[in-house]
């Protein structure tokens, strides 16, 4: 009986340390402009390429960002700066000028207003 005891605690003990250091992952939808396939490749491989990114999907026909990422080693914000660094704007980042404007012309999209 004693041995059943402590075998189910050390299970329980297992259990709980796996549970502790699971990821947190998290799936968010934003907005990032763009126009075409170079569009795509780019978005995607500047978020896919930081730590923690589990997926990445641009659509760019509603030009929406599906990213999941751990929470625990990345913030959304480090995403949109990521897009914005190779010349996307986001719904919270805008991409520097030099960089958009060094675009090839079909990435060109229309920027809002400031």
């Amino acid at each position: 009986m004693k041995t059943k005891i402590l075998n189910l605690t050390i299970g329980l003990l297992l259990i709980a340390s796996f549970s502790v250091f699971a990821q947190e992952i998290k799936t968010e939808t934003f907005k990032v402009y763009g126009n075409c396939g170079m569009c795509e490749n780019r978005i995607e491989k500047a978020v896919t390429g930081l730590e923690g990114v589990t997926k990445a999907d641009w659509d760019k026909e509603t030009k929406m960002l599906d990213v999941s990422f751990d929470e625990s080693k990345l913030k959304l914000d480090d995403i949109h700066k990521a897009v914005a660094a190779v010349g996307h704007d986001t719904e919270k980042e805008k991409a520097s000028n030099e960089v958009y404007n060094a675009l090839a012309g079909c990435c060109k999209y229309e920027r809002e207003l400031e």
